[in-house]
């Protein structure tokens, strides 16, 4: 039986990671994107060239209705959607004082309501088959307080909320929710928000002395995905940082 899954800001970092692995383990993936379209489907050809099955969508996460529609043409080119990885994410790193009301609420649209839609799109595939699985994207600034960061960590507090009451919930339709709280990963987002001096400076206090790769988190959401007595956790990748 084919295997297929949405993984939500998946046209790079940590997203393009969590869908080459599931492509490379036999999944269908769709690769969902906002902006970036050409990387969106660079990947997607990269991975139909290894023999992969993929389809790259257009959708803004916080959009109920191109949620809806991003889940229908999925279905339509791969299949029922057993599971769902909620990626996409933005930050915000000022202070409380300086952080605007309508960033306050386009981090929570994108961070809180955008896990919420694809879930709500996702469920009628998973209550049907009787089984799937969902993997939230948290951080661990979701579990601990971020200094200037607090639209951000409020917003990744409320998806480990969502994922254990949503794991409850779910649990006797044979539907796993698990949630994943990276630490400092390499990506994009992390370069954009921090200096090179500033970025030194933290990989020093790293135990591990490295800071954690996309494929890190995507070897911890194989790993979610294949361990099927595993409902209702938050699965820390902080190599050390917080001990």
């Amino acid at each position: 039986m084919e295997k297929n899954a949405v993984i939500t800001g998946s046209s790079r970092g940590i997203g393009k990671a969590i869908a080459r692995a599931f492509s490379e383990n036999g999944w269908g993936v769709c690769i969902n994107y906002i902006e970036r379209r050409d990387l969106a489907e660079e990947l997607c050809a990269q991975l139909r060239a290894s023999g992969g099955r993929a389809v790259a969508i257009k959708a803004d996460v916080a959009d109920k209705q191109q949620v809806e529609e991003m889940f229908r043409k999925a279905q339509a080119e791969l299949g029922d959607i057993s599971l769902l990885v909620n990626n996409a994410g933005i930050s915000c790193h000022k202070q409380f004082q300086d952080t605007e009301p309508e960033m306050w609420k386009r981090i929570f649209d994108v961070n809180v309501f955008g896990c919420v839609n694809c879930i709500n799109a996702a469920l009628p595939y998973m209550l049907h088959a009787h089984e799937g699985i969902i993997i939230n994207i948290s951080s661990i600034w979701g579990l601990h307080g971020g200094s200037c960061e607090s639209a951000y960590t409020a917003s990744k507090h409320a998806v480990v909320g969502l994922t254990r009451s949503l794991s409850a919930e779910l649990a006797p339709s044979h539907i796993r929710v698990n949630s994943i709280a990276p630490g400092v990963i390499e990506t994009d987002m992390m370069k954009n928000e921090l200096s090179e001096e500033e970025l030194e400076e933290l990989k020093k206090e790293m135990p591990l002395e490295r800071f954690g790769s996309p494929e890190d988190v995507a070897k911890a959401a194989l790993y979610i995905a294949e361990a099927e007595y595993m409902t209702g956790q938050a699965i820390v990748l902080e190599g050390g940082y917080l001990i």
